[in-house]
């Protein structure tokens, strides 16, 4: 049986059991892994419901535009039920979002406008007030404004939770859930709670969010509120889609701790997750001595890796904001002793270039010309052609030249570089700060790799 449009697969996600980075936990652990949906988030549920009741309650007519303010997931779902339906999409958003998403929802004829992260909500520059003033000025326009629609919400009560319950036979102790706009978090756990008051409700906030303060005290703090790097959870202000009584903890997860566990739940999971199922997992992690034996957690994890391969599956962008911690090639360079790189040049005879080797005990050799990089020599290479012809010592490098050396970056990682240096390549080199050259081999590397 066929499906009438791709609106109709929104929903039934699976509920999949983790079973490494959570294997000295004495609970069950559980994702329900929502980039299954056409979107590929969790953002598809609540984006639909909220067209739908806007068609209901005739806020949106035939045509119309579709104006909304996004961190990316909610303009794509909103995006796909606007090409099903007839509708046009301006979505604005913040600089801090991937350029994956504004690509991604410039694919599905959205119309993107890109706003300061670093102002007021209530800033004129700020993507909440760009989008309320489109509203007004376009004609047939709605401006959905998922923080305060309560059909956000009711997605998730209708559909989240009653999956959840159902996957797990009622037997679900907790749900861990990052808060954003509150929609998926209240929706589920207000469905939840009325299955069984007993289930724990764990919230996962980022630090420069007020949520978790608010949470506690009932206090709005602007003090609380400082620039973070996470996507898609925490805010600037309490969205009307939260409701507190249903909540039980909110754990604050620091940025890169949430970038380094969604990282770890790709390699030992299989899960290539987005930055808010890194921060779930984390959240989970620093509460697991809340945890008894039998219980049952579901963690939701919300969106798919592929928002993020320039940013947390990015080892440079890791490395640039201090979440990586990998050796580089800089790192090896700077745990040796200082010593000057040795070439040759295309000029020098065979025989030279032997002594030199022996001289200083290396194996390969850059040639340089003009103070290019044109080739290398290697110990190995040159024993074959003496071996065969005793008389090539007496001719110039530039008869035997090889290829030259892969060049990479002063910070590549060394795991990178492992990669490039094989058997017919046995080197590597860099330009240091001050633009001179450093050469790694296959031995410096098995050397930093054991320290």
């Amino acid at each position: 049986m066929w499906l009438n449009n791709i609106l109709e697969t929104i929903g039934n996600t699976p509920l999949i059991k983790l079973n490494k980075i959570t294997k000295d936990l004495p609970a069950t652990v559980l994702a329900k892994v929502d980039y299954f949906n056409p979107g590929n988030s969790i953002k598809d549920r609540m984006a639909l419901k909220m067209l739908e009741v806007a068609e209901q309650e005739g806020k949106i007519k035939p045509g119309g535009t579709i104006i909304e303010c996004t961190s990316g997931n909610t303009g794509m779902g909103l995006a796909l039920a606007a090409v099903v339906k007839g509708y046009k999409c301006i979505f604005t958003t913040t600089d801090k979002q991937s350029k994956e998403k504004f690509d991604i929802l410039k694919a599905v004829g959205a119309e993107v406008i890109v706003c300061p992260t670093n102002v007021e909500p209530d800033d004129p520059r700020s993507y909440y007030s760009v989008a309320r003033r489109l509203a007004k000025e376009i004609p047939n326009s709605y401006h959905f404004n998922q923080y305060d629609n309560l059909a956000n919400r009711l997605a998730h009560y209708e559909t989240t939770g009653p999956e959840i319950w159902e996957q797990t036979e009622g037997k679900i102790t907790h749900l861990v859930c990052t808060a954003g706009t509150g929609g998926t978090v209240t929706g589920t756990a207000q469905f939840l709670k009325e299955k069984n008051p007993n289930i724990q409700i764990w919230a996962i906030d980022v630090y420069g969010s007020l949520l978790t303060k608010y949470f506690r005290t009932g206090e709005i703090d602007m003090n609380e509120v400082h620039p973070y790097i996470s996507e898609g959870f925490g805010e600037d202000f309490v969205p009307e889609n939260y409701d507190m009584s249903v909540i039980d903890q909110f754990e604050q997860v620091t940025d890169k701790d949430g970038a380094v566990m969604a990282r770890r739940i790709a390699k030992e999971e299989g899960l290539f997750c987005g930055y808010s199922a890194g921060s779930c997992l984390q959240g989970l992690m620093q509460l697991k001595n809340k945890l008894k034996k039998d219980d049952v957690v579901v963690c939701i994890f919300h969106d798919h890796g592929s928002r993020y391969v320039a940013k947390i599956y990015n080892d440079q962008w890791m490395m640039e904001r201090g979440f990586l911690d990998v050796k580089t090639f800089k790192d090896i360079v700077s745990a040796r002793d200082s010593k000057r790189l040795v070439t040759v040049s295309p000029s020098h005879s065979v025989s030279d270039a032997v002594d030199i080797m022996k001289k200083y005990d290396i194996e390969h050799i850059p040639v340089l010309e003009n103070e290019e990089m044109i080739g290398s020599v290697s110990e190995s290479g040159l024993f074959q052609k003496v071996f065969n012809n005793p008389e090539i010592k007496n001719a110039t490098v530039s008869s035997v030249i090889e290829h030259a050396f892969p060049v990479v970056a002063f910070d590549t990682p060394v795991e990178r570089l492992g990669n490039l240096i094989t058997k017919d390549n046995g080197a590597v080199l860099a330009k240091d700060e001050k633009g001179d050259y450093h050469i790694v081999t296959k031995y410096d590397v098995i050397q930093s790799l054991a320290k």
